[in-house]
């Protein structure tokens, strides 16, 4: 069953900043990775993405170069900086809290 994508829509940022924490990639093939990981439960719409890859820039937490693929198009390549990686520890540490929460309301036993 597919995921909501409002449920995800808040944390973006924080999957497209996971994916570069394992190396330099551009935007197909981060979606591509997302989709594999989720199996097919989940992607990001291309203006999404792109959108965040902006985002991300602008606040120094991902910085972009194009790269040199060959013959085709050039990709522009997106990679985690230091700002980056602090950020997205602090998002899984605020995402294992609102885990913790969430299943503390939801996942409850009757006595």
């Amino acid at each position: 069953m597919p995921i909501s994508a409002d449920i995800l829509r808040g944390h973006t940022d924080t999957i497209i900043l996971a994916q570069l924490e394992a190396g330099d990639s551009y935007g197909w093939r981060i979606n591509k990775t997302v989709a594999q990981r989720t199996g097919g439960a989940y992607g990001f719409k291309e203006a999404t993405l792109y959108t965040a890859f902006r985002r991300l820039e602008q606040n120094g937490m991902i910085t972009a170069y194009w790269g040199e693929d060959g013959p085709g198009a050039r990709r522009r390549y997106y990679a985690i900086t230091p700002a980056g990686r602090e950020q997205l520890a602090a998002d899984r540490r605020e995402w294992e809290q609102t885990r913790r929460v969430l299943n503390a309301l939801i996942e409850f036993e009757e006595g």
